[in-house]
């Protein structure tokens, strides 16, 4: 992502260093994102946490659902 002059602006989540970088400084495959800001990155985690909870929740709801 870049902005209206063209710098970089998107951040990620380095799954290896457990750290938030810039876009660029290291493979994709070792990255969460992209994310808006610095903050949201370092949230990366938990923020799978949270969606990963959501979709179970749903599947179990249709599975339930399902069975009737």
């Amino acid at each position: 992502m870049g902005d209206e002059i063209g710098q970089n602006t998107a951040f990620y989540y380095n799954l290896k260093t457990h750290e938030v970088e810039e876009e660029g400084q290291s493979k994709a495959k070792e990255l969460l994102g992209p994310y808006p800001d610095r903050e949201s990155a370092a949230n990366a985690l938990q923020s799978v946490r949270d969606r990963e909870e959501v979709k179970s929740t749903q599947d179990r709801e249709w599975r339930d659902g399902g069975e009737r």
